[in-house]
């Protein structure tokens, strides 16, 4: 797993409120979003959407990920 970067906690609640809404078709809501705002130009919110995407996926996985102590 690459290290992710989060912008805020504003972003763990656009996860949070993604997976509520769409459930297990929240990351690819969120490919979409990202998507949508690389076709505008906006590439700022375009990376956040792409790492909001893979918050999700992490959020949403059965397994550990990194160390666990």
């Amino acid at each position: 797993m690459v290290p992710m970067y989060l912008a805020d906690a504003e972003q763990v609640a656009e996860a949070a409120d993604l997976i509520a809404a769409f459930g297990d078709h929240a990351p690819v809501e969120a490919a979409i979003r990202a998507g949508h705002m690389r076709d505008i130009g906006n590439y700022l919110r375009f990376c956040r959407w792409r790492q909001t995407e893979r918050l999700i996926e992490v959020l949403a996985s059965e397994e550990a990920i990194g160390t666990i102590h």
